[in-house]
């Protein structure tokens, strides 16, 4: 039989048990008020993300119609300017005078050379060549328009190009060569798929470090195709040890310059690999014509960028 002091530790001890022990919390009941997240009482949680969340809630800023005109206009005159400059390269690429195929002369003057104009690259001994001469007479008509405007552009590349290709101990007046290979435009392409202001193939791009891929296109970046084509310009001089043979392996590639070489007959008058060499292969038909009238054109190009007045051009303005 349990004593009396039992009796009465058991009764206190049910009285705590029905009570809920001390401190003991009381149930929880669900609150009438909607949560922040939720909708409504009783709905699923709103994702802070989702549509119903407070962003939503923000005004979103108005698009300006006459920004995104402006961006139309400026986007559809960089493709219409592409387009011109593309279409007048071409042009250029195909010039010839009539009855091409004719002997052609050296003239027995070329254009009157101003005193204070120098050139690093050899324009005064072959600046009376009859396709030099042709080329002026293009520039200056049928390529008028677009000459000028690539002439307006050249101040915005020139010192980076002459400094960058100084660097590799090239002369700066091989920066016309990207005038007659793109107008100095990045955006510009061949029909053989060459790309940007330097005009690299896709693997020649790749051989001297450009990103070409689905994503970037450094072909179009303008200092670092300059810098590609600085390097590529001082391997094909350490070749041929020649700027002009040097520049036509820049446009035909340094396989054909070197057959047509090999190909080509020995001339005692002439030091080996030579610029002279260069206008004696030219009277062969041992490269395309593109090739043969590439230098012509850089040295007419020098000429008028040199000389903008004396060709009725402007310089600043096109």
């Amino acid at each position: 039989m349990p004593t009396s002091k039992q009796c009465r530790l058991a009764l206190i001890l049910a009285l705590v048990i029905g009570c809920g022990g001390p401190g003991s919390a009381p149930p929880v009941t669900p609150a009438s008020s909607a949560s922040p997240l939720m909708a409504n009482p009783g709905s699923t949680p709103r994702s802070a993300y989702g549509p119903n969340s407070e962003a939503d809630d923000l005004t979103q800023p108005p698009v300006d119609p006459a920004l995104v005109a402006a961006d139309t206009v400026a986007e559809l005159k960089v493709a219409a300017d592409s387009a011109a400059d593309e279409a007048v390269l071409e042009e250029l690429a195909a010039a010839r005078p009539e009855g091409d195929e004719a002997e052609e002369k050296t003239g027995d003057a070329g254009p009157e050379l101003a005193d204070a104009v120098t050139w690093d690259i050899d324009v005064e001994t072959f600046n009376s060549h009859a396709r030099v001469e042709y080329y002026l007479d293009f520039f200056q008509g049928r390529g008028r328009e677009r000459m000028a405007i690539w002439l307006t552009r050249l101040p915005r590349y020139e010192a980076m190009i002459r400094e960058r290709l100084q660097r590799e101990n090239l002369p700066g007046d091989l920066v016309y060569l990207a005038l007659i290979e793109s107008g100095f435009s990045n955006t510009a392409t061949s029909r053989a798929k060459a790309v940007g202001m330097w005009q690299f193939m896709k693997a020649t791009g790749k051989g001297y470090g450009l990103r070409v891929d689905s994503w970037v296109d450094e072909r179009r970046d303008p200092f670092r195709a300059t810098d590609a084509a600085a390097r590529h310009l001082r391997d094909l001089n350490r070749r041929f040890k020649s700027l002009y043979l040097a520049a036509a392996a820049y446009n035909a590639g340094s396989g054909k310059v070197s057959r047509g070489l090999r190909r080509l007959p020995d001339d005692e008058s002439d030091s080996t690999n030579s610029d002279a060499t260069f206008f004696r292969l030219y009277d062969t038909k041992l490269l395309r014509r593109e090739t043969k009238d590439y230098v012509p054109k850089l040295i007419a190009a020098a000429l008028i960028a040199k000389q903008p007045g004396r060709y009725g051009f402007q310089m600043g303005t096109a």
